[in-house]
């Protein structure tokens, strides 16, 4: 073998190693497009979801978006001033993702290192019950994994139980956009089905927040990262990246 071929056949061997082994990110969604029976509308925060993203993509992740009935998602609270929401927004990549995520019996919790659920109002129906959704994050939890939220997003990881029957997060510190933030006498909030807050404290989580808000708070708590609200999204991101580094 001549010392050229040998030069190309190890290039072609480096690729294919630097592509099959490129670790990916699980982004969890809602379809849900109204606050309960309602005619509000409501959505996945944009924010959210992109500021995590780009961390990401940067440091050469690659994220799948799923969600309960998979397909298109109603995305809101877009800023369009703001450059990351901005170049995602004109990203055709990025925005077929969100109009295909994938059924959860499309998922394969093996292939991700990490689950990541975004917030917005849409966060609290159809996800949190979701018992496929709930499997793969727990699979992949178990495959030491990371599992991390933001704000509403929080309301994703609720309901997921460990081999003991314990809320994932007993004894751990977790947070999520906190209930003295809510506007409790508006229709919105009326139509939650629990406030994360009260369900995580009740589950046996030691619920934190700050006072101030959208002042990048989160905890970390092994391998489980949460932030109060979108603020903290590319913060979340970035301690989900340093776990995985460590390990």
């Amino acid at each position: 073998m001549s010392k050229n071929i040998r030069y190309i056949t190890a290039f072609i061997l480096l690729s294919f190693y630097s592509v099959s082994s490129q670790q990916k990110v699980l982004f969890v969604t809602s379809n849900q497009n109204t606050y309960g029976n309602t005619q509000k509308a409501t959505s996945n925060h944009f924010g959210e979801i992109v500021m995590a993203y780009d961390v990401f993509i940067r440091q050469g992740y690659e994220i799948d978006f799923t969600s309960p009935n998979g397909g298109e998602i109603p995305l809101g609270y877009i800023k369009t001033k703001d450059p990351i929401h901005k170049k995602y927004l004109n990203d055709a990549f990025f925005l077929k993702k969100v109009k295909e995520t994938l059924q959860p019996k499309d998922v394969l919790a093996k292939d991700y290192v990490a689950v990541y659920y975004s917030g917005g109002g849409a966060a609290m129906f159809g996800v949190p019950e979701n018992e496929e959704i709930q499997r793969i994050s727990k699979a992949i939890y178990r495959n030491q994994g990371v599992i991390s939220a933001v704000c509403h997003g929080t309301a994703g990881i609720i309901h997921i139980r460990n081999e003991k029957g314990e809320a994932l997060y007993t004894g751990k510190k977790i947070s999520g956009f906190p209930d003295m933030f809510e506007n409790k006498e508006r229709e919105y909030y009326k139509t939650f089905p629990f406030s994360i807050e009260k369900e995580a404290e009740k589950n046996g989580a030691k619920f934190r927040y700050s006072r101030k808000g959208w002042d990048n708070f989160f905890v970390v708590d092994g391998r489980i990262v949460t932030g109060q609200d979108p603020s903290a999204s590319s913060s979340v991101a970035k301690k989900v990246i340093e776990i995985l580094k460590s390990k």
